[in-house]
């Protein structure tokens, strides 16, 4: 039996399925993280995956001869799995799940519960440790006792949370066009808009860990393209586009056009800060200035994290942060232990909507207060070469180092970083004025290309 050390990633552990994780070497691994966890009850959720069930099985079975108490919640989408640990104050847990990767893939996220929130396993947080040791092969001993708690009734808690954390807003009845891609999405928007109005046109809502239709990752923009057709053809007022474990949601506006992230971000925190203010509101280091400016102007403090979401939910128990958002959709809340959590995101929206009484994609603009390039993504051959080389070519700039290097100048930025799961390096442009924001975009797409060639 062997392990790949290399689907240790930066936020969780993934895999291909069987040849990187199967049943076989899932078993030291999940001791390793028992061990590390330091808690007897342990929460264990799943995707739909078709590779999920046995792993799953195996997984509960290993803790149990571990002497652990598993309170197994089945099949939930990863913000269900968050705020289970949280809210029932349960000491730990995994989720099987690899996100929006291809359905070949499979993995395990992993959180421990604290009084200020749950911190998530990652690289900076606790995986270094639970990889050396499942490669090792050590680990806590067999105990007698565990045991097997199903738990049931959380989605039905999570909506009346969201409610809560929302303020238990007066909504309008809107139309919208959600893709769920077959997978965990589709149940918390169904258990959401069971409870508020809304007419809710299905796409892909049928959990099916194949993906029949297309991969579950909305930050590839082609797998939106159905929605954005049927946004328009069925006059809906929103779209909602989840990734496969459904801790990312991407909106789109009544035209089929993609909101930026960071302007959600900004609504959101606009909302939290009527209730909250001074209060400090976290992104992540590829957008800046439209929810900085937002949260100052409406009276709340911006901090800057690196991105990933074992890093940010790291810097909210450091700082104590409101809420976070991040360029990828992720959105956090302080109320659900820092996690990622979509429901008190829709219900924001929709109360914006209601309360302004007109479309989507008017109000984005009122927010917009800078022009972003999207994320682009290169192949190369020398990551560390280029990052010297642009910090010498854009040396009149100011440089941080948190995430790669981001450069600011008075009136636009760029952030270079290389990507933890994948063999990438991110480009992020962004500036006040579009034209100037198109041709620094421009001008750095052709210094990497060109540097990569030389």
């Amino acid at each position: 039996m062997t392990i790949n050390s290399a689907i240790f990633k930066g936020y969780d552990i993934r895999g291909i399925y069987p040849s990187e994780l199967n049943e076989e070497n899932i078993v030291p691994i999940i001791k390793a993280i028992y061990t590390n966890l330091l808690s007897s009850t342990i929460v264990v959720g799943t995707d739909m995956r078709t590779s999920s069930p046995t792993l799953t099985k195996v997984a509960i079975q290993t803790l149990v001869d571990l002497g652990a108490e598993v309170i197994d919640i089945g099949v939930v989408s990863t913000p269900t799995f968050y705020f289970a640990v949280y809210h029932y104050s349960y000491g730990a847990g995994m989720q099987i799940t690899a996100s929006h990767n291809p359905k070949e893939w499979n993995g395990i996220k992993i959180v421990k519960r604290r009084e200020k929130g749950l911190i998530k396993i990652g690289k900076s947080t606790g995986l270094e440790k639970i990889k050396q040791m499942a490669l090792s092969g050590e680990s806590a001993g067999k105990t007698l006792g565990g045991t097997v708690t199903k738990k049931s009734g959380i989605l039905e808690d999570e909506v009346e949370n969201a409610l809560h954390i929302a303020g238990n807003p007066e909504i309008g009845t809107f139309k919208i066009v959600a893709d769920a891609a077959n997978a965990m999405g589709s149940q918390y928007i169904d258990a959401l808009f069971n409870k508020i109005p809304g007419e809710i046109v299905r796409m892909n809502f049928a959990l099916d860990g194949t993906f029949p239709v297309h991969q579950p990752d909305p930050l590839q923009k082609e797998t939106l393209i159905d929605l954005q057709k049927r946004v328009v053809l069925e006059e809906a007022d929103l779209g909602l586009a989840p990734d496969g474990d459904g801790d990312r949601l991407f909106f789109l506006d009544e035209k089929g056009n993609i909101i930026p992230p960071t302007i959600i971000t900004s609504i959101v925190a606009v909302e939290l800060l009527k209730k909250n203010s001074g209060e400090q509101i976290l992104v992540d280091i590829r957008y800046l200035f439209t929810p900085q400016k937002i949260i100052a102007e409406n009276g709340g403090k911006t901090g800057v994290t690196k991105v990933g979401h074992a890093y940010i939910t790291e810097a909210m128990n450091q700082t104590g942060a409101l809420f976070a958002g991040e360029s990828s959709a992720h959105y956090y809340f302080r109320e659900t232990g820092n996690a990622e959590s979509q429901m008190p995101v829709i219900l924001t929206v929709l109360k914006v909507l209601t309360e302004k009484g007109k479309p989507i994609s008017k109000i984005v603009e009122e927010y917009r207060r800078s022009f972003e390039s999207g994320e682009f993504n290169f192949t190369v051959n020398d990551t560390k070469a280029i990052l010297d080389d642009a910090v010498k070519q854009y040396n009149d700039g100011t440089l941080d180092t948190m995430d790669g290097i981001a450069i600011s100048y008075p009136t636009w930025r760029f952030s270079l970083r290389s990507s933890i799961t994948e063999p990438l390096l991110r480009l992020n442009v962004e500036s006040y004025q579009k034209d100037v924001m198109e041709q620094k975009r421009d001008d750095l797409i052709q210094f990497i290309q060109h540097h990569d060639r030389s």
